[in-house]
């Protein structure tokens, strides 16, 4: 049980290391609207900066992995 208590504590901290603005209702407006927009085609300004020119260089397999963490940084940074 303490072992999860742990996990679970370490999985929250790197979180907000990594993303401090994850408690802020407004970013998550920017995330849903960011998600919003690609649904359309759409992308904001902000999240195309977000991308790292090493992005566009990799293969064309992009993981769902690597999308969530370009729209997180858009928002929660």
């Amino acid at each position: 049980m303490r072992f999860f208590l742990f996990l679970f504590f370490g999985i929250l901290v790197g979180l907000y290391l990594s993303w401090p603005g994850l408690v802020i209702p407004e970013n998550w407006k920017c995330f849903n609207q960011i998600i919003a927009k690609s649904a359309e085609d759409k992308i904001s300004l902000k999240a195309a900066l977000e991308i790292s020119p090493s992005y566009f260089l990799k293969s064309k397999n992009r993981k769902t992995t690597s999308k969530i963490r370009i729209v997180a940084d858009a928002c929660f940074r």
